[in-house]
């Protein structure tokens, strides 16, 4: 019943979630780290790296470079850059290095956010329950559907892996990788402004104050001292019929 969800303070929301971001932050880099040794990454990219280091002493360039440094260079300067370049790209078995570099890249950060995210967002919230990770417990606040039921683990799930991971993270998190490697144009930067105005624009147009993952998920966030949360959608049918019962009893008395 929506008009009877008493919805999580703003800055309580704000300080859980600052909180659960770190924790999943420092999650995601220890996940990051193990998969880097599992794949073996650090001697492929160290394999990279000594190939760019040979064409670099063979031509006399520097190929770390930003734009502003390469318009700093006399025209000979970026003769020989450019030259030393077209050598590199030339060269098949850098080119499947660095493509797997970039593979890897994203596996790893995909596996790694995933995994930080079912640890801290989903397993947790099932242990301690009513979708509270330990940043929305210490700060008194809780999940449930929109209709006042007891959130699942299906709708904890999609929250958490459709909503957080896929939509919200892992579109942003390629968008940046795909700009970190000069792999896409503007069309990134746009896209990340449309997800962060959706949710600035859900958030303060609908009565739950929802982003993107409540929306997916049917749920709404809660202050858990005074919010009522039913254990089903049953037994929610029963408060109703109580209730309307309770009101007929009070209008019989007062005529």
């Amino acid at each position: 019943m929506t008009e009877d969800i008493q919805k999580a303070d703003i800055w309580k929301r704000i300080s859980a979630g600052l909180f659960d971001f770190i924790i999943t932050g420092i999650l995601a880099v220890l996940f990051i780290f193990l998969f880097s040794a599992l794949f073996g990454y650090t001697s492929v990219n160290s394999s990279l790296q000594e190939k760019y280091s040979e064409y670099e002493s063979k031509h006399g360039v520097v190929f770390q470079i930003t734009a502003d440094e390469y318009d700093s260079y006399s025209e000979a300067e970026r003769e020989r850059w450019d030259s030393a370049y077209e050598d590199l790209v030339s060269d098949e078995s850098v080119s499947r290095l660095y493509s797997k570099v970039v593979n890897m890249t994203l596996l790893m950060t995909t596996f790694g956010i995933l995994a930080a995210l079912l640890v801290w967002e989903f397993a947790v919230p099932i242990m301690i329950g009513n979708g509270q990770t330990v940043g929305k417990k210490v700060f008194g606040i809780c999940l449930m559907r929109t209709s006042s039921v007891r959130i699942n683990a299906i709708c904890l799930f999609i929250r958490t892996v459709l909503g957080k991971f896929t939509i919200e993270t892992m579109i942003s998190v390629y968008i940046v990788i795909m700009i970190s490697f000069n792999a896409i144009g503007t069309v990134g930067p746009l896209i990340l402004f449309l997800i962060a105005a959706l949710n600035l624009i859900f958030f303060f147009a609908r009565n739950t104050r929802p982003l993107l993952h409540d929306l997916l998920a049917d749920t709404c966030v809660v202050d858990y001292a005074s919010q009522e949360i039913f254990e089903s959608g049953e037994a929610l049918l029963e408060a109703r019929k109580a209730l309307a019962r309770e009101r007929a009893e009070k209008r019989d008395i007062t005529y």
